[in-house]
């Protein structure tokens, strides 16, 4: 039973970090013509995890630009996270 209610446990622990996570403040929104677009927003999602690691140990590096374009930066952004995932979507299983 002790098996059982450290994974309980375990799961509730990671379902409020999720939670918390989500928690998200207003987006910085610039209309500056340099500020990062589609292509940035998705080269960003590509090299998410690389960027997640490393701002573990640097305060100076974010996974996420928050002076972006808005919506287009965001589109790129998730499809190039989601992009991360086709090879495993895509494989054939035998």
């Amino acid at each position: 039973m002790s098996g059982r209610r450290g994974l309980g446990l375990l799961v509730i622990g990671v379902g409020i970090l999720l939670l918390a996570a989500c928690a998200a403040g207003p987006p910085p929104v610039s209309d500056a013509p340099a500020a990062p677009g589609f292509l940035t927003g998705f080269w960003h999602g590509l090299i998410l995890p690389v960027t997640f690691v490393v701002s573990l140990f640097d305060d100076g590096v974010g996974v996420y630009e928050t002076h972006n374009s808005g919506h287009l930066y965001d589109l790129g952004f998730v499809l190039g996270a989601g992009g991360l995932a086709l090879p495993g979507i895509f494989a054939r299983r035998g």
